[in-house]
């Protein structure tokens, strides 16, 4: 991958890497730079190690993969979901009965809101944020309900020499208040207390790819430390325009019982609530993370 800079090109080019032949998957790239379709898996069986580094592999080169076709109990969800590490429940959000590491996903005509609306890193107000989320949609609205998702490698690699630099150590606050106090009341979910806050790099380096990528989102940070407050919020805004590039992004097309693995290491989402009076629903595993570096 290479930058580009200057009046008349583009900021941003994708070079694509030669990479070996994979053996027991298929690979569907949705764009360049992030998203594949993976074929040839049943995730409602064990699956063979050789299979599993191949999954490994395919998430770490495209960033999100989706599987087509799966019927997952949620057992067996969630030992997909264990075979990656050890499972994170959410801070706030209501869970299966029985599975508090199985979070519900779902949005109908009575719905206040929908899961995952704006931009964001899940749960980045985590000391330890997530590694990866797998969400499973057993029911989708007849048109509309997709999912984007933007590659912060490759909004890091947009930025100038210049901005990088000064961007180099700085960090920032990431508070999970706003984003939940409040937010599941509709479903009977009594508030806490208080909810995750955090302090993150804001160029983060990605703990199995060694790459750089871009760890400030509009969901959850809140301010750059160590610079006044004015130009933390200009630069916050700038950065968070640039990370919602159309450039940097796929469009997921749910189906019925399809699902989505994500690195939220290095990848941002958003959920498009457009299908209003519809339902979509499931159920969303997510893999425990480390502290960003």
């Amino acid at each position: 991958m290479s930058v580009l800079r200057g009046n008349n090109g583009p900021r941003y080019r994708h070079v694509a890497d030669d990479t070996a032949a994979y053996e027991t998957i298929t690979i569907d790239k949705l764009t360049p730079i992030i998203g594949a379709e993976i074929g040839g898996v049943d995730l409602s069986r064990p699956l063979a190690n050789h299979q599993m580094q191949e999954i490994h592999r395919a998430l770490a080169e495209n960033l999100v993969i989706f599987f087509r076709d799966q019927t997952l109990t949620p057992e067996q969800h969630l030992a997909f979901g264990r075979a990656f590490g050890k499972l994170h429940i959410h801070p706030a959000a209501p869970s299966a009965p029985g599975h508090p590491e199985l979070m519900i996903i779902r949005a109908d005509k009575d719905s206040p809101r929908a899961n995952g609306e704006g931009w964001h890193s899940d749960v980045s107000c985590d000391p330890e944020p997530p590694m990866g989320s797998i969400l499973y949609i057993k029911q989708c609205p007849p048109r509309g309900g997709d999912t984007l998702f933007a590659s912060m490698y490759a909004a890091y690699q947009a930025l100038s020499d210049r901005m990088k630099v000064y961007l180099d150590g700085l960090v920032a606050v990431h508070d999970g208040e706003e984003s939940y106090r409040g937010t599941y009341a509709s479903l009977g979910v009594a508030d806490k207390p208080v909810y995750p806050r955090a302090e993150h790099p804001v160029i983060r380096i990605h703990p199995v790819t060694g790459r750089k990528a871009l760890y400030v989102n509009r969901g959850f940070t809140k301010r750059i430390l160590g610079v006044p407050r004015d130009e933390s919020a200009a630069i916050l805004a700038y950065l968070c325009d640039l990370a919602e590039d159309p450039l940097f992004q796929c469009r997921f097309r749910w189906r019925e019982n399809s699902v989505a693995f994500w690195d939220n290491r290095c990848v941002q989402h958003r959920a498009m609530w457009d299908y209003w009076p519809h339902t979509r629903s499931g159920f969303r595993v997510t893999v425990a993370g480390d502290r960003p570096v």
